[in-house]
Parts: structure tokens; C-alpha cells; sequence
């Protein structure tokens, strides 16, 4: 990092990180952090407004690194949806070319995740079906411009519970491109990817907002696996054993072999499972 700050901008320490920011974003508090970057809270002190400012964890470390941060400012800044993050303004102090190593996303502040809002209290039937409507739409929407979000319960922000959008783009992918099967959260993962079914397709999110509907009802993870193998287990207790048409369509002779070496399970019925959650 450079001992000179870029004219307008001024640095500010969070838990133990310096943050090169313009000068209009002030009160930074660190809000989450990830494998690919850090979010804080801040208040725009020209409109008066709290914004979300993303840090990336050295984007430009490697190609994959600069692929990624690539694709999720391209991303962010296309995206154009009530249901789905979108970009204010993105910056970086650094002053040349020569010595740019850092970018900063800035998007609007949702005040919560989905993951933190299902620990703070029980959801009526009512606002899941409501959250999962907004979940879809937003689902709908990437989904139209052929991209696979390959979401977990935390993408989803919350506000007021009345808005639901989704949002981290950094491992969105289009749905041609090969796909790596360690992208979601273990527990949200469709079976398809946890067997490194290569060309997955857009279902595969479309199977995470289902483990999020179940979780939001019940108050516990559907599938809790402890590794990918046991995720696969606790998805054959319910869903039962994948058809001869499943595994036809698997890439790998190794996942081939294991699913057809697995035990006959029967599947279960979803609405016996959910009674106790669910209205009559």
C-alpha cells in the first residue's frame, strides 16, 4: 500500500484492515466477511444514506482471482431488478495502473441477510412464502440472461422483512461454462454439483431455495451433511435413490459407480415431513 492517499479519500481502519475510501463515505463497521471479500456498513454524508461497501481479498492475485472480481462488477452493474443487489458506485484510490491492486464495490444497505434474519426469530408461513416469492423473482430474472447464481441462505439480503434481494455475484457463472462442484454452501448444494455434474443448469439454484424454503420452515438445515459425501447421504434419505436417468447424465465414471454401488432408499413424503410446519 502506498504511504501517499489519493486527493478526496482518506483512510479508515477496520478490525486491524485499512480502507481507502472518498471522503463522503464515513462510519465504516464491518458488517460480513468471506472467502472473496469484506463488507462494511458506511453513511454517504452527501445524501445522507447508509450504503454496503465491498472490499475484494486481492483481486488481482491470479487470473481466477481477476475473472471473478470481473465478472461480479459486470454483473452488479448490468443487474437491473427490485429483487436483485445493484451497484451505486465503484472506486479504488489507487493512483496508477502500475500500482492498482484494490477496487471497492458500493451497493445499497439491506440492513440483514436471509441466514442471520431465520436465527433471530421464526418466520410465519406467510413470510417464507412471501421471501421465497421475492427469492424466485429475483431467480427469474438472472436466470432470463442465461446466468446460474449458485446461491446459499447468506446471498439473500433482507430488509424490514418486506424486500428480499439476491446479491454476490462473484461466483456466478453463465450456465455454459464448466462449473467446479465446491461453489455452494455444502448444504445447499443440488446433487448434481456435490457429483461434479459439469454443465449443470440453472435448477441447481432453483434446488438451494427449496433447502432455504425447508430450513425457513423448520428452523434446522434440510440436508446436514458433514462432507460431500455424507451431504449426498442425507439427501438420499428423503429424496430417495437417484434414477437410472440421473446418473446417466453424470460426467464422472467415479460418481457413476458410487451412486449405483449406494443402497435402495425410499423417498420420503414431503408432506408427511413438513406437518408439523405446515398449515393445513
Amino acid at each position: 500500500m502506498s504511504s501517499r492517499t489519493r486527493p478526496g479519500y482518506c483512510r479508515q481502519d477496520v478490525n486491524k484492515t485499512t480502507w481507502e475510501v472518498p471522503e463522503q463515505y464515513r462510519e465504516l463497521k464491518q458488517v460480513g466477511t468471506g472467502a472473496y471479500g469484506t463488507v462494511c456498513s458506511a453513511v454517504d454524508f452527501r445524501t445522507g444514506t447508509k450504503v454496503a461497501i465491498k472490499k475484494l481479498h486481492r483481486p488481482f492475485q491470479s487470473e481466477l482471482f481477476a475473472k471473478r472480481a470481473y465478472r461480479e462488477l459486470r454483473l452488479l452493474k448490468h443487474m437491473k431488478h427490485e429483487n436483485v443487489i445493484g451497484l451505486v458506485y465503484v472506486f479504488t484510490a489507487d493512483l496508477s495502473l502500475d500500482r492498482f491492486h484494490d477496487f471497492y464495490l458500493v451497493m445499497p444497505f439491506m440492513g440483514t441477510d436471509l441466514g442471520k434474519l431465520m436465527k433471530l426469530q421464526n418466520l410465519s408461513e406467510d413470510k417464507v412464502q412471501f421471501l421465497v416469492y421475492q427469492m424466485l423473482k429475483g431467480l427469474k430474472y438472472i436466470h432470463s440472461a442465461g446466468i446460474i447464481h449458485r446461491v446459499s441462505e447468506s446471498p439473500f439480503s433482507c430488509v424490514m422483512l418486506c424486500l428480499c434481494q439476491i446479491l454476490d455475484f462473484g461466483l456466478a457463472r453463465q450456465a455454459d461454462s464448466e462449473m467446479t462442484g465446491y461453489v455452494v454452501t455444502r448444504w445447499y448444494r443440488a446433487p448434481e454439483v456435490i457429483l461434479s455434474w459439469m454443465h449443470y443448469t440453472q435448477t441447481v439454484d432453483i434446488w438451494s431455495v427449496g433447502c432455504i424454503m425447508a430450513e425457513m420452515l423448520s428452523g434446522k438445515p434440510l440436508f446436514k451433511g458433514n462432507d460431500h459425501l455424507d451431504q449426498l447421504t442425507e439427501i438420499m434419505k428423503i429424496t430417495g435413490t437417484p434414477t437410472q436417468d440421473f446418473i446417466t447424465k453424470l460426467q464422472s465414471q467415479d460418481a457413476k459407480n458410487y451412486v449405483k454401488s449406494l443402497p435402495k432408499v425410499q423417498k420420503k413424503d414431503l408432506q408427511e415431513l413438513f406437518s408439523k410446519s405446515l398449515v393445513a
